[in-house]
């Protein structure tokens, strides 16, 4: 789940959740009580011209159209007590998510629950010790999920595949992807001490072994998300950290062109810090990223699109605590972005006529997880309840 910590490097993403936070602490025999994470605040967006990014309306009411598109429903899930982190479909009749079931105040138990068409159930439990944030679904018998380990479903067990060491320290993955031919990619952040000490991290599955991949120096920083075209066409993204106190955090995005990876930049600054969170391509010309803005003690969403030469930023709606953690499209055309700060989930929606987002209704759910449905206008949200004391929840859209 992304979270945020202040320090003199500016504020950060981070995509924690909230259960697997106090891993260290459960694992020691005791279990503390924590809330959600605050986070980064941001100003107005930066103005743009027309001609370089999508236009959109500075609008902070739920649009008619949006409105109409669908509605949110919660559906039961078999955890009464946890978080759930991750969510993925093959499919109107295959979904998975992951997260943790809260045993008792001194226990945790990661599990993977599946869906039938039907209802919600638990598929298998993952290895102890293990905390999913992220989880990829390539068939039914191939599933990663990365968080404080890297496992995979063969449709019948979890194994651990560690990860290969990396000299920046400890490597903790923060999204996963794979490609069509198997190949698997994840990234994150290697550290030796501390957050504020990291350092990009990414590493590929080649079938047998993670590998670590060589990137170019951007200084201190983390991935956070990450997706794939081709073979020979990935993106990651997340943030560089602020040197010192003066200078912004900002925006990274990285290139694999299936030799290197290198640095691409958005086209015209954001103002104030800014980090994305979450990305997803369409086409090899047709890709979003979203995150977030700072600046002062205000946050907004933050939005960019890779048109096949360029990144652009897109203003966004005027929406307080309105960082974004994922974006999809969903079967019917539907681009969608979904987020929010603490218990006020945010949903953003792409209206391609007057090509702008509109403010949507929002999931109803602390937003952890997104996923749009293959061949449908579905889309679903996992996460927690906005209200009561760690209830695990999942919404869904018919479309």
């Amino acid at each position: 789940m992304p979270s945020s910590t202040s320090s003199s490097r500016g504020p950060r993403p981070g995509r924690v959740p909230l259960l697997a936070a106090v891993a260290v602490t459960v694992a020691a025999g005791s279990l503390a009580a924590v809330g959600l994470n605050g986070g980064p605040t941001a100003s107005a967006a930066p103005t743009v011209p027309a001609s370089s990014a999508p236009s959109v309306t500075d609008s902070s009411a739920v649009s008619s159209s949006a409105s109409r598109s669908g509605q949110w429903q919660r559906t039961p899930v078999p955890v009464t007590k946890g978080d759930l982190t991750a969510i993925a479909a093959l499919g109107d009749k295959q979904a998975w998510a992951v997260g943790y079931r809260l045993k008792s105040a001194t226990a945790l138990e990661a599990v993977a629950l599946r869906w039938d068409g039907t209802s919600w159930a638990q598929e298998s439990t993952l290895p102890e010790n293990s905390f999913p944030q992220a989880l990829t679904v390539r068939s039914a018998d191939d599933i990663w999920a990365v968080g404080t380990a890297t496992e995979h479903w063969d449709g019948k067990t979890w194994t651990t595949r560690p990860l290969d060491r990396d000299p920046a320290g400890r490597v903790v993955p923060e999204a996963v992807t794979t490609t069509a031919d198997g190949q698997a990619w994840t990234v994150g952040r290697a550290m030796a001490r501390s957050i504020k000490d990291s350092v990009p991290a990414i590493q590929t599955w080649d079938g047998r072994s993670w590998h670590r991949q060589p990137l170019p120096d951007v200084g201190k920083g983390e991935l956070n998300g990450v997706t794939a075209v081709a073979p020979d066409d990935v993106w990651a993204v997340g943030a560089s950290y602020a040197v010192d106190e003066k200078s912004p955090q900002t925006a990274l995005l990285l290139h694999w062109d299936g030799t290197t990876w290198k640095r691409v930049d958005v086209d015209g600054p954001a103002a104030g810090h800014a980090w994305l969170g979450g990305i997803t391509a369409f086409a090899a010309d047709d890709i979003w990223a979203v995150g977030g803005r700072t600046s002062g003690s205000a946050e907004r969403p933050y939005t960019v699109h890779w048109d096949g030469a360029k990144w652009s930023a897109a203003e966004t709606p005027d929406v307080a605590d309105g960082r974004l953690r994922a974006v999809g499209r969903a079967g019917g055309g539907e681009l969608w972005a979904v987020g929010g700060k603490g218990a006020a989930p945010v949903a953003l929606r792409w209206n391609r006529q007057d090509k702008r987002w509109d403010r949507a209704a929002g999931p109803g759910v602390v937003v952890r997880g997104f996923a749009t449905v293959p061949k449908s206008a579905g889309l679903w949200v996992a996460g927690i309840a906005e209200q009561g004391d760690l209830v695990p929840a999942i919404t869904r859209m018919k479309g």
